[in-house]
């Protein structure tokens, strides 16, 4: 159709693709089937901007925002190598933690170790979105084993084991495994005669009380950096990942590594704070411990940091550190009050009434509380049909955007906090970014009857 109906109808549906393109960016990569739809309309909308000189302004961007995604025919090249990235807790190599952190693509290759039953293991180099049955083809090339049918009885299976003990044979379909590990979770490969034997890592289920990094640093440069590092991941997190999360379920998700290492992290955070104190057995330096971790909360508040916060909070609420009745009466009164109103501002009562007229007043940059994000998609989702009557519920798909432009409104403006550079600084950075944690509660209750016993 040409003249002006012709020409608002091309505009109209260049809109459409812009606003596509600068919504989805990089994760266009992962999607063949969509690049090559885009490059076929670009081409068709290249053809009209010689016909339709108002078309040249949107046309311009729209090649600016196809090469920003990296959608044009690649020259017949050998592709660049690429570079291995690592994921939390693997082998806590000092160079790999204090790398700025950058997103996840299903097509990123990490080193991950699969163990056997006697604890030896092997490293492979993996795609972070592949299946079990291609781990397991890695692990059998690395162990030389025959390639022989599936039906063999020796044939190897994939289990993930949790600290506790708890086993979880996974599905030779299921992919993107490595990211829905538990904080201290490792994959085992082995037969399924042996699958009854497995145990969880000496180094997962033994403790050893004692001072750790933790009475040697500042508050403050650990609340800066949790600040520091949870901006980093917060920012890798692309916000469809939150929808795809929610409206997918728990194994159609697609492109939610960045998602869920945050979610992971929010949890080994909390993990932490119990651990530290559990592992103090002195009463007074663990009520020393208890008033660090308060001001530590206090500091990331102030920060806009409510992921810190929350989590941190949480971990002094840990049932196995509450419990510890005559650490927390050696807790001054000011430090208890403050406490107090810590927990109110994390009491999810009135739909957390308090948590939403904090951040409402907050301007970015902020770090919210993850979780809460989370929860609010899956009751618009849940709570309303997406169909109805055949047609489409505009109404919810609204309010589900308002959720997405929330998030994107926090990370509006860049992160600046002052941190000196020394060695005294990287240290406090590494130990931040690599918690030693122990996420097995019946252990942390253990530890907790022990401390009362001898305080006593």
């Amino acid at each position: 159709m040409e003249g002006p109906e012709g020409l608002g109808r091309k505009q109209a549906c260049l809109a459409l693709l812009l606003h596509f393109l600068d919504t989805y960016q990089g994760l266009l990569q992962e999607e063949e089937g969509a690049g090559r739809i885009i490059k076929d309309l670009y081409l068709l909308i290249m053809k009209d901007e010689s016909l339709y000189q108002d078309l040249r302004e949107d046309t311009l961007r729209l090649h600016q925002l196809v090469e920003t995604v990296e959608l044009k025919i690649p020259e017949e090249s050998q592709p660049p190598s690429k570079q291995v990235k690592p994921l939390f807790r693997h082998f806590r190599r000092i160079d790999s933690c204090l790398q700025t952190r950058v997103a996840f693509r299903g097509s990123d290759e990490i080193f991950c170790r699969v163990y056997m039953p006697d604890h030896s293991y092997v490293t492979i180099r993996s795609r972070l979105s592949a299946s079990v049955q291609d781990i397991l083809g890695s692990v059998t090339e690395k162990l030389q084993y025959s390639e022989e049918p599936a039906e063999r009885e020796d044939s190897l299976i994939l289990v993930a084991v949790a600290s506790s003990g708890e086993k979880v044979l996974l599905q030779p379909t299921e992919d993107c495994v490595f990211t829905t590990l538990g904080i201290n979770s490792h994959l085992f490969a082995c037969t399924q005669d042996s699958y009854e034997t497995l145990v969880p890592l000496p180094e997962e289920i033994q403790v050893s009380p004692g001072d750790t990094e933790i009475h040697r640093v500042e508050p403050e440069d650990v609340a800066n950096h949790l600040t520091a590092f949870h901006w980093e991941l917060f920012r890798c997190v692309h916000e469809l990942e939150f929808v795809d999360y929610v409206f997918h379920g728990e194994r159609g998700r697609r492109e939610t590594a960045n998602l869920e290492l945050l979610l992971q992290r929010c949890s080994e955070v909390t993990h932490w704070v119990a651990t530290e104190v559990l592992l103090c057995e002195a009463p007074g330096k663990r009520a020393q411990l208890l008033k660090k971790f308060i001001k530590i909360a206090a500091i990331c508040k102030q920060n806009q940091d409510l992921l810190s916060f929350y989590a941190v909070v949480m971990g002094l609420d840990n049932a196995a550190v509450s419990r510890l009745r005559l650490t927390w009466e050696k807790l001054p009164g000011k430090f208890k009050n403050l406490f107090r109103k810590f927990e109110n501002l994390t009491d999810p009562c009135r739909n957390h009434k308090s948590y939403r007229e904090v951040i409402s007043k907050m301007k970015p940059p902020v770090i919210p509380f993850v979780p809460l994000i989370l929860k609010d998609l899956t009751f618009l989702h849940e709570g309303s049909k997406t169909l109805v009557d055949g047609l489409v519920n505009i109404e919810k798909l609204h309010s589900v955007a308002e959720k997405v432009r929330t998030i994107r409104r926090y990370r509006s403006r860049p992160l600046c906090l002052e941190m000196e550079a020394s060695p005294h600084h990287l240290q406090t950075k590494a130990y931040v970014r690599q918690f030693q944690v122990i996420d097995n509660q019946n252990l942390l209750f253990e530890l907790s009857y022990k401390l009362e016993a001898n305080s006593q």
